[in-house]
């Protein structure tokens, strides 16, 4: 969707609630898989996700476009919902990670890429949630540092820098391969 449209719906919405089920009908799903990536639970994922929207609804005149789509700024309220579940519940998060994602992060050409991985996942226990969060996103997620500067509300630059020092200290945890 382009900007000029999707301010034009933000308009509409802002004017008449109903004209806000266009983006919970175009954005639902991202926005309840991005939650459920994080608690692998079904009932409370769409818990999570129902409070985003009414969050957004209900905030949507503080809404402001600023290089991205809407959809980050839902993710974004998406982020600290889950958060502050954790927060609550005082649960565990949860990582659901893709072997492209590890991969990236590995050194493939290491003769042991079993081995690799496993030191990979020992690595992630070690980093804080934000950390997590970060490398959870454009790794397994492949978010662009745009997106992801947008979601964690930073800016694009800053959530590059983030990322490399967060893979600096991950690789610190890796055995170097003779």
């Amino acid at each position: 969707m382009d900007y000029l449209n999707e301010e034009a719906l933000i308009a509409a919405a802002r004017k008449d609630p109903r004209a806000f089920r266009h983006f919970y009908d175009a954005h639902y799903q991202e926005v309840f898989l991005f939650v459920y990536r994080r608690t692998d639970d079904e009932a409370m994922s769409a818990d999570i996700t129902q409070q985003v929207f009414l969050k957004a609804l209900q905030n949507l005149n503080k809404y402001q476009y600023r290089g991205v789509s809407f959809v980050a700024w839902l993710l974004r309220i998406a982020a600290n919902e889950t958060a502050q579940y954790f927060r609550d519940t005082q649960k565990m998060r949860v990582v659901n990670v893709e072997q492209s994602g590890i991969e990236a992060i590995c050194d493939e050409d290491s003769s042991s890429a079993m081995e690799q991985r496993e030191n990979v996942f020992k690595a992630l226990k070690q980093l804080d949630a934000d950390s997590l969060e970060l490398i959870e996103m454009r790794y397994f997620e492949k978010r662009s540092f745009k997106e992801i500067g947008a979601i964690k509300n930073i800016t694009e630059n800053n959530a590059k820098i983030k990322v490399h020092r967060i893979l600096e200290k991950i690789r610190k945890f890796l055995p170097v391969v003779q």
